[in-house]
């Protein structure tokens, strides 16, 4: 899994907001909805205190306040107060909630063409985590950061603008406050920026504790792992909890510390406001009971706001550090590369390696460790069946996963009809591929889905190639036929079954080149015999590259090469190879003996 640079620098909150503008950004009338509701819900704020002044000083000094107005103003007020806030609260949960659907959009989509190296740096579980919660808790805490910036930082504005036409001698004090809250925000967010991107870590790591232990679970118990396993995933467990421990006292340390800063504030306020009071009694410029209980009161109402945007440096740090996730996978991944080349119909089947060499170190192949092919020349011709065998670790997977590049040689060259693979272009490329393999993969979908997969559907053909996979009289049995969901990876099905169906959903691509990758392992008599039936009719016609160690599966091919070290040490017809008596002899004996 990928894990970031121990000391890299953490990047300015602004630098980083920007990032996510063109997800976030584009909505301008959302935009506009929840500044002009953000602004009228502020400029209310003010007119509360205010209210006291007349109220005071009118209603119970001298009695000339008309008692109509008071429910007047007051219900007023919080009715344009409640539509303001609603107004805002709705733009700007639509702006978030868009700008999540366009981030996972883009998210998979890089997903589905990124580079090959990015499923070996990364664990599904991580990817996985990075789609669907780390995007949805982010664009969650963004919309309370937004809210909560927007709601506060307009009404601290307000306030303060009341509070300096009130008395503006009093209200300079809380300028020596705002450096100070400032300096406490900025620090404890770069801590808390730290210990999120540390928890993200963590949390990945965890959950892949968790894969592994639900795909391997049978291994597991069968070697008696539990509480191997259980302790491992304590030990994770445990650095997490480590972490939310450290980022709950970095969030937690904001309140206490700028709330006492306002406190000194205030208190300091009050005093000099009191002194102004006795100094100017009996003056024209005394402040009246109103005026004073107005002016506290606002002073008041800027506690809450204050405190409000010293915790919302929380969920704003983290709700970043989690779309940043997201983000980095979108911008730092690269795109699988191809040509331009397309052809103009099938490809006629055509292969030929040139001198091929693969290296182990890097998931592409680049790398400086062992050789997994070592100078691969091959032929092969149009319509030609050539069976691949060799002892585990012989290169035949990697040799076959060159050819859809899968892999990407070292050196060498490959070519299909005469033209590089490197100049074909990818879908044109892996369009002329069909493979069956002893790993089927299925998705949760229909049979019939499953079939015609990345094609349009036709019924027909669909149950034309389940007939010719010997799969159409179970298929009929079912409840809903070819309608029928397969669950998880097919698991419903027995694995003959999945097998027959890997070949139709085969047989349905008609490709010119077919990759049979242990395609009959594992499998009992009977399926056996119904796999190679079927197995027979979707060769026919097609360049095919078999590997398998079943006689059955190699005696009809053209030609069988040996491999062994990443070499062809051998090659010929299975007949020519026995006589041989080589490495090939050798493993047919051996297996004969495994039976």
């Amino acid at each position: 899994m990928q894990t970031p640079a121990p000391n890299s620098p953490t990047p300015a909150l602004r630098a980083r907001l920007a990032r996510l503008l063109p997800y976030f950004g584009g909505h301008r009338l959302a935009w506009a909805l929840a500044l002009a509701g953000t602004l009228l819900g502020a400029a209310t704020e003010p007119l509360i205190p205010a209210l006291l002044k007349p109220l005071l000083d009118s209603g119970f000094t001298d009695g000339t306040l008309q008692l109509w107005l008071v429910p007047l103003a007051i219900v007023g007020v919080f009715f344009i107060r409640g539509i303001a806030q609603f107004t805002s609260q709705y733009a700007i949960t639509r702006i978030a909630n868009e700008g999540m659907l366009l981030l996972r959009q883009a998210l998979f989509a890089r997903l589905l063409a990124a580079d090959m190296a990015l499923f070996s740096r990364q664990s599904a579980s991580a990817l996985s985590n990075t789609v669907v919660y780390e995007v949805q808790t982010g664009a969650t805490l963004l919309v309370q950061a937004l809210m909560g910036i927007s709601r506060d930082g307009f009404t601290l504005l307000a306030l303060l603008g009341y509070l300096l036409y009130l008395n503006w001698q009093l209200t300079l004090i809380v300028a020596v406050v705002v450096p100070a809250v400032a300096w406490i925000m900025k620090t404890l967010s770069r801590r808390l920026y730290r210990i999120t991107k540390a928890s993200q870590q963590a949390t990945d790591d965890l959950a892949y504790v968790v894969e592994e232990n639900v795909l391997a679970h049978r291994m597991v118990r069968l070697h008696g792992a539990q509480a191997q396993q259980q302790a491992r995933f304590g030990h994770l467990s445990d650095s997490l909890r480590r972490l939310a421990i450290k980022a709950t006292i970095a969030s937690a340390a904001m309140t206490p510390l700028t709330q006492l800063l306002a406190a000194v504030a205030l208190s300091t306020v009050i005093c000099v406001a009191l002194w102004q009071s006795r100094a100017g009694s009996g003056a024209s410029h005394a402040i009246t009971v109103g005026g004073f209980a107005s002016f506290i009161t606002a002073m008041l109402m800027l506690v809450a706001p204050m405190r409000r945007m010293a915790d919302v440096s929380n969920p704003l740090t983290r709700g970043v550090a989690a779309l940043e996730r997201g983000l980095q996978l979108v911008h730092d991944t690269a795109s699988e590369s191809g040509g331009t080349h397309t052809g103009t119909q099938a490809a006629r089947g055509a292969l030929q390696l040139q001198d091929v060499c693969v290296r182990f170190g890097t998931p592409d192949g680049a790398g400086d460790g062992a050789l997994a092919l070592d100078g691969i020349n091959l032929t092969l011709r149009p319509g030609e069946t050539v069976a691949l065998v060799g002892p585990s670790g012989a290169g035949k997977s990697t040799l076959v996963n060159l050819l859809p590049r899968f892999v990407q040689p070292s050196s060498g060259r490959i070519s299909l009809d005469g033209v590089p693979l490197a100049d074909w272009d990818l879908g044109h490329l892996r369009a002329q591929f069909a493979m069956v393999s002893q790993d089927v993969v299925m998705l949760n979908d229909s049979i019939a889905a499953n079939v015609a997969l990345g094609a349009p559907m036709e019924r027909a053909r669909v149950q034309h190639c389940l007939d010719a996979a010997n799969l159409a009289e179970h298929v009929a049995r079912l409840p809903q036929g070819m309608d029928t969901p397969v669950g998880h990876n097919a698991s419903q099905l027995s694995g003959g079954q999945r097998q027959r169906l890997a070949i139709a959903r085969a047989l349905y691509k008609d490709a010119p080149i077919l990759i049979l990758d242990e395609a009959t392992s594992a499998l009992d008599t009977a399926s056996e015999r119904l796999v190679q039936e079927a197995l027979q009719r979707l060769m026919q016609g097609r360049t095919t590259l078999v590997i398998a160690h079943r006689l059955s599966t190699i005696e009809h091919a053209d030609r069988v090469l040996v491999l062994q070290h990443g070499r062809i040490v051998e090659q010929g017809s299975h007949t020519q190879l026995l006589a041989l008596g080589g490495l090939y002899a050798q493993l047919q004996h051996q297996h004969s003996e495994q039976k």
